[in-house]
């Protein structure tokens, strides 16, 4: 028997996830052998472009690439590119729909700046500048059905590329990895009785805080707050380790007669966390046990980072979809999003 979201689901999401494991694999092979990369020693620093989900694939390579990386990388999720972006660039310009007008305004800025880049984009303004500029591009499947649902065409990529350039070798592995993590996780899911069956059914219409730790995990928790924001249309918020332990476990308390009500706490572990982080989940739990409505712990699963963070990323994935299930909403189209775009494309 296989579990599917009870809401009308227009678009297909739960499809799109179930399918995972194939798009990560159709990833890597549509930004194998690509030519006009610049060579190893010509980089300097490594900037990734992109908004929302498209932006996520900034936060993948952030979190499992940089820390063994011989260059900087930074993750641009807005108009400007920093300043220091010149010949010495590799610059990743990532937009889903191809129009995200604040990705396509940093990455002419950043072009004209003579950085390297590589688009990976749908069709849309982004593709045609990839054209103009005669810059390796990567296409996006169309039958994905929002940028949400793609997370292996939009993260997988750059990692592909860093290995291709020298810069971070061994990403093959570890995507090969991932794509054996989910498709064990996908096996789990789709089965009754999931453990994103379980987490949903305990968040139920309380408000989730999603608390992790050191890169992966806020990468992780990230997705967890967008997926819910995106797909159940409801709030939700993150954290992370060790910081919050400096300033958010103060306001924890004085409105616990409310709190308890409305908030639950939900904890995102993985292997790469440092030994005192064990310790701070521990203590922040036994401080917030009286003041919310309960206290999940959802542990990854996989070998290494990159299969660590995509088997969080899937889990909360269908965390959200279920939540969206359970109060009968369809997750596909997000019509406040979609408001703003078109207000902002229109006469200021």
């Amino acid at each position: 028997m296989t579990v599917r979201p009870a809401a009308v689901d227009s678009l297909g999401m739960w499809e799109a996830l179930v399918g995972l494991p194939e798009q990560v694999a159709e990833a890597v092979a549509a930004s194998s052998d690509l030519r006009g990369l610049p060579d190893h020693d010509q980089v300097e620093n490594v900037v990734v472009l992109g908004m929302g989900d498209s932006g996520f694939a900034g936060d993948v390579l952030q979190a499992v690439a940089a820390p063994f990386m011989p260059v900087p990388v930074t993750v641009v999720k807005g108009y400007e590119p920093p300043d220091f972006i010149g010949t010495g660039s590799l610059v990743f310009a990532v937009s889903f729909s191809g129009d995200a007008e604040e990705t396509l305004e940093a990455a002419a800025s950043a072009y004209e700046s003579g950085a390297a880049m590589v688009v990976i984009s749908g069709q849309g303004e982004l593709a045609r500048l990839a054209r103009e500029w005669e810059v390796p591009s990567i296409g996006i499947d169309d039958t994905i059905p929002r940028a949400r649902a793609a997370l292996g065409a939009l993260a997988i990529p750059p990692l592909v590329v860093l290995e291709q350039t020298g810069l971070f070798p061994g990403a093959g592995q570890w995507i090969d990895q991932a794509i054996d993590q989910v498709r064990q996780r996908r096996d789990e899911l789709t089965r009754p009785g999931s453990m994103a069956e379980e987490v949903a059914r305990r968040i139920g219409r309380t408000i989730p805080l999603i608390h992790s730790a050191q890169d992966l995990g806020a990468a992780a928790a990230c997705r967890w707050k967008t997926q819910i924001n995106l797909n159940a249309k409801s709030p939700a918020f993150w954290n992370v380790h060790p910081e919050l332990d400096h300033n958010e476990v103060a306001g924890w308390g004085q409105n616990g007669d409310a709190t308890r009500q409305m908030i639950t706490l939900v904890n995102l572990r993985h292997d790469a966390e440092h030994p005192q982080i064990t310790r701070r989940f521990d203590l922040v739990a036994e401080a917030m046990r009286e003041v919310v409505a309960d206290i999940i712990d959802v542990q990854a699963a996989g070998e290494g980072d990159l299969a660590q963070l995509i088997d969080l990323a899937m889990v909360g994935d269908a965390v959200s979809l279920l939540l969206a299930g359970h109060e009968g909403i369809d997750p596909g189209p997000a019509p406040a999003v979609e408001e703003i775009e078109q207000e902002l494309a229109g006469p200021a």
